[in-house]
């Protein structure tokens, strides 16, 4: 092991590996920190670059932008109240309450440092449990993976907000995308109506800048309150943070428990720990009347938490090739169209990619954490970015990646189109990362049930008669009738409750 760790640290340690390391961090933060992009939009931006590059390098960049952009989400929280991303929604309650006291140095200060705190060991402790989780995963059969992939997809579409069925219509949408092209068993043309341009499927650097990248740009550029920060924000400088998380040391470590068990749930991620961190701190405060009023207590729990699931959410990405949220979504693909199978096998037959990955996120946090302390002074700048200028540069990008990862002007209208679709889904209340888990993951669930039903004396029942498989499917099948369950349970309840009155 350890010489896999210098050999990851020979690849991130050369002038190459840290200047992408540095322009990773910076970009992926830039934009974590502008409302409306995120880490994954970070991430489809810079996708079609690497593919001019040798996997080592292309996954330095990309683990650095994914980084950074779950880091800076906090900026835009604290000083003008809208979060960056979505896993530092529960960061605004206070740290723009904290902003407008005159206090945004401490918030941000403070907020740098609970990013470190939750990224660096979530790391370190993914690096350590990815190997014996791997070792148990490649003692399973294609019976295990599709019940494990299935499962993982349950678990998503239960976790959907508002209507679980609309859960099941973005994974339905993203598993039929999936199957267009030749089939991967038997290589048989599937949904393709005769045109050739669709022999090959969509590829996912064009779902993801259409559907995820496209939609957000036109539904952020079309709310004209966000067009410029107009108020002007001063930071000092850098404040001390060492006091406020000395006194928070039980707080810290619960959120960062608490990011990490939910990073390594698949769909879940930095959207759900930094909220349920947050609730935490809530019930267990000794002075809860203060939080959303600017407690700095408010701002450490979900930035530990949300930067905590990032190692989460690498575990299940490298042990078993199934991925925790988007952005390691996003990752997975890149291994598959650099030639490398995600899953159990990483570990063994490409260790060096592995740990050159551990080591870029460790590197790429201390990264982050050194711009942010010395650039803490330029930070409110990051948000006057004008966005009628910003957004049709990044929609240019957007086509332009398209069109780059296939040479082959369909693409441009398969963008546009998937565009339409992620609007048509966003009017109709339809989740989008379902759709992203399950377009990732459709040809690993049809390849593996296939191999299972091709073997000898093997049916249906077979999925039932291994253990493993067994509980997995049983745990999919319970978390999609449990909502229904409880809704019921606690109406009779409520009902006999309220005939006792």
């Amino acid at each position: 092991m350890m010489e896999n760790i210098l050999i990851g640290l020979q690849n991130v340690f050369t002038l190459n590996g840290m200047i992408l390391s540095i322009l990773g961090a910076a970009f992926g933060m830039i934009l974590g920190a502008i409302p409306g992009l995120n880490a994954t939009t970070a991430l489809i931006l810079v996708l079609p670059i690497t593919y001019a590059m040798d996997h080592i390098s292309a996954y330095i960049l990309l683990v650095a932008v994914w980084v950074g952009g779950v880091s800076g989400g906090y900026i835009g929280s604290i000083l003008v109240g809208i979060p960056g991303t979505v896993g530092s929604a529960a960061t605004v309650y206070d740290g723009y309450e904290m902003t407008k006291k005159g206090q945004a140095d401490r918030a941000l200060s403070v907020a740098a440092c609970c990013n470190f705190l939750g990224t660096f060991p979530s790391v370190l402790i993914a690096m350590f449990c990815c190997k014996f989780i791997a070792k148990f995963a490649v003692k399973l059969g294609a019976w295990e993976f599709f019940s494990l992939c299935m499962c993982a997809l349950v678990l998503v579409v239960t976790l959907s907000k508002g209507d679980m069925f609309k859960g099941m219509i973005s994974t339905a949408i993203g598993l039929l995308l999936s199957q267009i092209g030749y089939a991967p068993v038997c290589g048989t043309p599937r949904f393709t109506f005769g045109s050739y341009q669709l022999a090959g499927g969509f590829t996912l650097v064009c779902v993801m800048m259409g559907l995820f990248a496209g939609r957000v740009i036109i539904l952020e550029y079309a709310r004209e309150e966000r067009m410029g920060v107009t108020q002007k924000i001063t930071v000092k400088g850098f404040f001390n943070p060492i006091p406020d998380l000395i006194r928070n040391k039980v707080n810290v470590i619960r959120s960062f428990l608490i990011g990490l068990w939910i990073g390594f749930l698949p769909g879940m991620g930095s959207a759900l720990s930094n909220v349920v961190a947050y609730a935490q701190e809530q019930s267990a405060s000794k002075h809860p009347e203060e939080l959303g009023k600017g407690c700095i207590d408010g701002v450490i729990s979900p930035e530990v938490a949300n930067n905590a699931s990032i190692g989460g959410a690498i575990i299940p990405a490298i042990s078993l090739g199934i991925p925790g949220d988007g952005a390691t979504a996003l990752l997975l693909g890149t291994l598959i169209m650099h030639g490398l199978d995600a899953g159990p096998l990483l570990m063994t037959k490409a260790p060096d990619m592995v740990y050159t990955i551990f080591m870029c996120a460790l590197i790429s946090a201390i990264m982050v954490l050194i711009v942010q302390i010395l650039g803490i002074r330029l930070l409110p700048a990051l948000l006057n970015i004008p966005y009628h200028w910003l957004y049709p540069v990044i929609v240019i990008f957007c086509f332009l990646g398209s069109y780059v990862s296939s040479s082959n002007t369909f693409t441009l209208f398969a963008t546009f189109g998937l565009t339409m679709l992620g609007l048509w889904m966003n009017y109709a209340g339809i989740p989008a990362s379902p759709f992203c888990l399950a377009f990732v993951l459709g040809s690993m669930v049809e390849t593996n049930f296939r191999r299972a039903m091709s073997y000898n004396d093997s049916t249906l029942t077979t999925f039932f008669t291994r253990p493993i498989s067994c509980i997995l499917l049983i745990v999919a099948f319970v978390s999609l009738a449990w909502p229904y369950v409880r809704e019921k349970f606690f109406a009779d309840k409520n009902l006999a409750a309220s005939d006792d009155d």
